[in-house]
């Protein structure tokens, strides 16, 4: 039985996208006191002040919000597009962090784990979206770093992660961050 709710956010609408086959993986685990779910990030619009301004924000930022105010703790595996993160990530961002003085993200503990196709896996991405993760004051985890590069060399015909390697390292990942959830966790309810 979970005690803890992760979300998980995938940077990465492509319908084959590797990074929600890392998200499968993650989720297929063997129980902890953490439970995972992937956040539906495809269907936030843009993000625009206007809205929240006039107190009429669409049903999606709505839903959102209310879901990322309901996580213990927050997974974001995502690809890197052009040395940064992509547009949907970076939105539902914003989208959890406003409207000002309401950030829905504040103070829950998370990690990063990126994947690219090329051999840095990410790097770029992982560390661009760190900086983002400061400001909304997201508690990331440094040790490990996860950057999943060559990517397509884990994934085997069947769409799965197949290289031994890639799943014993996720798997210790996926501990650590457990660990530093919980730890982060039992500080704020010492408060």
């Amino acid at each position: 039985m979970s005690i803890y709710n992760v979300g998980i956010l995938v940077g990465s609408l492509r319908k084959e996208s590797y990074n929600k086959k890392i998200a499968q993986f993650i989720l297929e685990q063997e129980e902890s006191k953490f439970g995972y779910r992937i956040i539906d990030i495809s269907e936030l619009p843009l993000y625009n002040q206007d809205v929240d301004d006039v107190g009429n924000p669409p049903p999606s930022y709505v839903r959102f919000r209310k879901e990322v105010a309901s996580l213990d703790a927050v997974l974001f595996i995502t690809a890197e597009y052009n040395r940064s993160i992509p547009a949907v990530l970076k939105n539902a961002i914003d989208v959890g962090s406003r409207p000002y003085g309401k950030n829905k993200w504040d103070g829950k503990p998370g990690a990063i784990i990126s994947s690219s196709t090329g051999v840095y896996g990410g790097f770029g991405a992982n560390h661009h979206l760190r900086q983002s993760l400061v400001f909304v004051n997201i508690l990331t985890m440094q040790q490990p770093e996860a950057y999943l590069g060559s990517i397509t060399t884990c994934i085997g015909p069947s769409g799965t992660i197949e290289s031994q390697k890639t799943k014993d390292f996720l798997r210790s990942f996926k501990n650590a961050f457990e660990q530093w959830a919980e730890r982060i966790i039992h500080t704020k309810g010492q408060d």
